[in-house]
């Protein structure tokens, strides 16, 4: 799958959600974003995350049956990173730029890492 262009970039300010849709992506007991969460899956062409202006943490998680948080992190800081926020519709973008744990494990996690070290936990299902 390519990027489709027909969306305009995200600004550097832009806030995204990342659906934390495994318990194990969260540390419950200082509500911390793992590097599980930003782990590129086989088959999967960028990471799934929700465009804030458009749609609230709540929304975010009411997409989906089980969620156990959203995270939020800023677009300049996934850019800081050599990666970026490509938007694939109005509201969904794709985290692209990360290789996948199978072809560069260490450079995989060292990402997911600083991703999940940059991002915030803005909603848990204890807030609805």
């Amino acid at each position: 799958m390519t990027a489709n262009y027909k969306f305009d970039s995200l600004a550097d300010s832009a806030i995204v959600y990342r659906a934390l849709l495994r318990r194990q992506w969260i540390d419950e007991t200082s509500d911390i974003v793992l590097l599980f969460a930003y782990l590129l899956r086989p088959n999967e062409p960028g990471l799934s995350v929700t465009i804030g202006s458009v749609c609230s943490p709540e929304q975010c998680a009411a997409k989906f049956r089980n969620c156990y948080g959203v995270a939020s992190i800023q677009v300049g800081q996934i850019r800081e990173l050599g990666l970026d926020a490509v938007p694939d519709s109005a509201s969904h973008a794709q985290i692209v730029g990360l290789p996948y744990v199978a072809d560069d494990r260490d450079r995989a996690e060292r990402l997911a890492d600083l991703l999940a070290d940059r991002s915030r936990i803005v909603w848990t299902p204890s807030q609805t």
